[in-house]
């Protein structure tokens, strides 16, 4: 049962983007060994998320008590000798009004209860109400409970030795099921796995046991060649030499990094668009704040902003004329937009695409419209080469910021209209600057308008049936308006966090090879950014000048998100490419194709082994496994393409 839905039953009478950029052909050659080991480990990967299926075996589900996921059943009894309204509140719900849960006779006779049960649920705590039913609701007592997922309460309502003393207690029936419990064990086993990569790639690059190896091969080459390479004239046949001595590396000058990057964002933007494992934290947030799910887009996008920077700087290198990498940056934008709004559009899931209800806005669309913006601004500013600046010139301490200051002036009066029509456009029947979720939010006053001035525009503008029919909010603020999170108003936040990306982009570029420099940089802008985020936000969930919305990609959403992109790319950056404790793998992979795993995980998201029928639909345990599994199934995909040389390019 999905957050915030409530049943009852009676007992009786008395009884839950990626870097667009083409890819390079020329790519390192990766030793043998360090191939096999990735393919080993991407094995061991799809074992541990089947493992993880058997989880539940310690915790078997009360057969007496039918509850779905996220769902407990609630028995009130009641001692009173008046009728009794029951009402709930979910902790997540902001400034909302109770929500009716039921009515709970009277009880027959003194000491004998009437009882009912209810199914709440388990994500959030809850608040109960209790009140009389009479004409003059009286108020009795109040409850604040967190249930766990598959357990059985009893809420005794009775008198007390003063009749009008009205005494309530939450009993805990039976045991609760520990609904995290796959997850800490999926962890643990991921965890562990690194650990053994990790001592399993120091081991190999002892000089012991590359000399073992080396000699293997040798003496495996060798009785090759003797055995059935000799006898066929006019074949020239190598060394064993020659065959087993690595390839002198080619100078590179890709930052792994970035594709590492790139990489987690996908890999995990492909498990919580495949369920997450129906955990809630993977899972947007209804309105205000941030959960894991709400992470991974904006620094997809951040990233791509990034990339930006990098690849039209070195084209600018080559001789390309600007104009000739615009009508590139259009060209893919196009394609980008007609792939998101013809292939993985959400309506597909109602039928045939229907002309009538086509939903415009879309996660490749908003990428499109991002990098086309941010590309456009940045073959306007930037330099064809950064080897002769003045080094004496009072800008040079500050050169990637300054020197782009047209863009930087064009990417705030972007800013400056969406605060306008954001806080100043008049919604017919919504105060203005209104930033609610509408629905049951707001004690109930402004039911139509979700969203605000981003909803209204976007009806406006695209038509209520060309958006999203069933944002988050509707799961606790039971809201009814469409209002969709990839709307018009959020994508000129979108193309701030591009630009920041490629704000990023511009430091690894006047700095490069100054690894301490580049830190410092990422680590001075997340600063500046975390203090924009704290005085927007006032450090609150709710009570901000604006606060932390993915739905509205709110500015505090942006820079919050860019500050923590920064705060990871300094860490990936550090052990990737600075330190080279870590290869990257298996995100780097991924992140090399990041538009092929991200249009064919929605393509192909209802065909095995990405999805299949589960014995049990309402265990926490199997989505995990089916989750995990179809995860790790494109994360191999895109290390077998890697390996053959493969990248799908627009």
């Amino acid at each position: 049962m999905e957050r915030g839905k409530i049943t009852k039953k009676h007992k009786g009478t008395s009884s839950g983007g990626g870097d667009w950029e083409g890819r390079e052909k020329n790519i390192n050659m990766v030793q043998p060994e360090k191939h096999y080991k990735v393919f080993f480990l991407a094995v061991i990967t799809l074992l541990v998320a089947i493992c993880v299926a058997e989880v539940p075996l310690c915790h078997p589900r009360h057969k007496a008590t039918v509850v779905k996921m996220d769902e407990a059943s609630l028995t009130v009894n009641n001692e009173l000798e008046a009728e009794m309204v029951v009402s709930w509140l979910s902790d997540h719900c902001y400034q909302c009004v109770y929500q009716p849960l039921g009515v709970v006779p009277a009880g027959p006779g003194p000491g004998i209860p009437s009882s009912v049960d209810f199914t709440v649920g388990t994500q959030h705590g809850i608040t109960l109400q209790l009140n009389s039913s009479s004409l003059v609701s009286l108020e009795h007592c109040t409850v604040h409970f967190h249930f766990w997922e598959h357990g059985n309460y009893s809420l005794w309502v009775k008198n007390l030795n003063d009749s009008s003393v009205v005494n309530c207690s939450m009993v805990t029936d039976t045991e609760t099921v520990n609904s995290y419990l796959p997850i800490m064990v999926a962890f643990l086993l991921f965890t562990g796995l690194a650990i053994l990569s990790a001592i399993g790639g120091t081991v190999m690059g002892l000089d012991v046991v590359k000399n073992l190896m080396f000699r293997l091969g040798n003496s495996m080459e060798t009785e090759r060649l003797i055995t059935s390479e000799l006898g066929f004239p006019g074949r020239t046949v190598e060394t064993a030499t020659d065959t087993i001595l690595p390839t002198p590396a080619t100078p590179s000058r890709r930052l792994r990094s970035l594709d590492t990057f790139r990489g987690l964002s996908l890999v995990i933007m492909v498990f919580v668009n495949y369920g997450g494992g129906r955990y809630w934290f993977f899972r947007h947030e209804s309105w205000n704040g941030l959960t894991v799910a709400d992470l991974v887009f904006p620094w997809f996008v951040f990233i791509m902003g990034t990339s930006i920077s990098l690849s039209v700087s070195s084209a600018l290198r080559c001789g390309l004329s600007r104009f000739s990498l615009f009508t590139k940056a259009v060209w893919r934008s196009v394609q980008l937009f007609l792939i998101g709004l013809l292939i993985i559009n959400p309506n597909y899931c109602q039928g045939p695409l229907s002309w009538d209800s086509l939903r415009i806005p879309g996660v490749l669309q908003r990428l499109a419209f991002s990098y086309l913006v941010v590309a456009s601004l940045d073959l306007c500013v930037a330099w064809n080469s950064l080897d002769n600046l003045p080094v004496d010139a009072w800008w040079y301490s500050a050169r990637e910021f300054l020197l782009y200051w047209p863009a930087w002036l064009c990417v705030i009066v972007l800013e400056t209209v969406w605060l306008c029509l954001t806080f100043l456009l008049p919604v017919p029947d919504c105060p203005s600057g209104y930033l609610g979720p509408g629905g049951i939010g707001d004690m109930g006053q402004y039911p139509n308008c979700t969203g605000g001035a981003a909803g209204y525009v976007d009806r406006w503008l695209l038509g209520e049936n060309h958006i999203y029919q069933t944002p988050s909010s509707r799961v606790i603020y039971k809201s009814h308006m469409p209002f969709d999170p990839e709307g018009v108003l959020g994508s000129i936040n979108s193309v701030l966090m591009a630009f920041l990306g490629l704000q990023a982009g511009k430091i690894l570029l006047h700095y490069k090879d100054q690894h301490s420099s580049i830190m410092a940089r990422f680590l001075i802008w997340s600063l500046v950014l975390g203090i924009i985020s704290a005085t927007l936000t006032k450090c609150s969930l709710n009570e901000g000048f604006i606060p932390i919305n993915k739905n509205l990609w709110s500015l505090s959403y942006v820079t919050t998100l860019a500050c923590f992109a920064l705060l990871l790319l300094v860490l990936i950056y550090y052990t990737v490419d600075v330190r080279r404790w870590w290869s990257g793998a298996p995100f780097y992979y991924p992140g090399m194709n990041s538009i092929l795993v991200y249009v064919g995980h929605e393509v192909l998201e209802e065909y095995f082994p990405f999805r299949w029928r589960m014995a049990n639909n309402q265990s926490h345990a199997e989505h995990l496994t089916q989750n995990l599994l179809a995860t790790s199934c494109w994360v191999l995909i895109s290390f077998l393409l890697y390996r053959k040389n493969i990248f799908w390019k627009i």
